[in-house]
């Protein structure tokens, strides 16, 4: 990793093992982004971020020629550059190999071709675990289009805007834990069940009881509290197990566009716990194959069917 400084911008590259499929890493996280938080513009990520009480500006594409990803950091967080590269790296999983994630999963004839269509695919991260658990349970049942109308109007309801900001489209930060905890979220789109999820998750985070990014909480008790939650089930704690936790063999449980994925290519897999059995086949690497399965199914039906 190398970094330059100048006033009050700084740049960041950040090197990645070939190939890496940024086009496919954009268009996962622009289908599930919330208007005015983070945006896509081309081949750029762009978000409005906070760390240490500085606020600023991240954007992010792919060097032309290098196998690096370039980070402009903009404002008074680029004092902080050189800290953000590692949740920056996170994010965008570029400490994978996808050679060896390809090696593994590869042999198995049902995953070999969608590795084929597309090997430098990675599991997309998030830059707030909080943020992807609270779009986690909006998209619980709903569409992935509808549950980012809904994830909008939170933004509008509890989120702030960021007075000067020069970028239109990264203008608003998304609600904290404790401004989400007390909003209004009646008549936002969301059955009552779900509103009382999602207030009573941010109430957990911004008490303390949930530590959820927090550095070196232990992940396996996270998730067994995340799941002791009401409204919180197996498929939530595996997708934020996958995005959020980074555990590179996590699993979305019961997730149908998986099974039927899986039992297309297997006929004799029909049952989930055929399927199940199926999966286990692709540990320690689950997570990828769950990505290159819904990429299959996306690249078939022209939508997102995931998340």
């Amino acid at each position: 990793m190398q970094s330059t400084q100048l006033c009050r911008d700084a740049t960041l590259e950040l090197p990645f093992k070939r190939p890496f499929d940024w086009t496919r890493m954009l268009r996962f996280i622009g289908g599930r982004a919330s208007a005015g938080v983070e945006s896509i513009e081309g081949d750029v990520y762009r978000r409005a971020i906070e760390w240490r009480g500085a606020d600023g500006t991240v954007e992010a594409k792919p060097h032309e020629r290098k196998h690096r990803l370039i980070v402009t950091v903009e404002g008074e967080v680029a004092r902080y550059a050189d800290e953000l590269a590692d949740p920056i790296a996170r994010m965008f999983d570029l400490h994978a190999d996808p050679r060896i994630i390809a090696q593994c999963l590869g042999q198995d004839p049902l995953l070999a071709p969608l590795i084929d269509a597309a090997p430098g695919l990675r599991v997309p991260g998030a830059w707030s675990g909080f943020e992807l658990v609270v779009r986690t349970i909006v998209g619980q049942q709903v569409s992935v289009k509808g549950a980012s109308t809904i994830m909008n109007r939170i933004v509008q309801r509890a989120g702030r805007r960021i007075d000067g900001h020069p970028h239109e489209g990264t203008a608003w930060r998304f609600p904290t834990p404790a401004e989400l905890a007390v909003a209004d979220l009646d008549k936002i789109g969301m059955p009552t069940r779900r509103i009382e999820t999602v207030l009573r998750f941010a109430q957990a985070v911004a008490s303390g009881a949930l530590p959820l990014d927090t550095p070196g909480t232990d992940h396996e008790q996270l998730k067994r509290d995340l799941l002791a939650m009401p409204g919180i089930g197996p498929w939530t704690v595996g997708y934020v197990a996958m995005r959020a936790l980074r555990d590179p063999d996590a699993w979305p449980d019961a997730d149908l566009v998986l099974m039927q994925a899986i039992a297309k290519g297997d006929p004799s897999a029909l049952k989930p716990a055929q399927q199940r059995a199926r999966a286990e086949r692709w540990r320690p690497w689950r997570a990828y194959a769950a990505m290159h399965l819904w990429n299959g199914v996306a690249m078939q039906t022209g939508s997102a069917r995931d998340g």
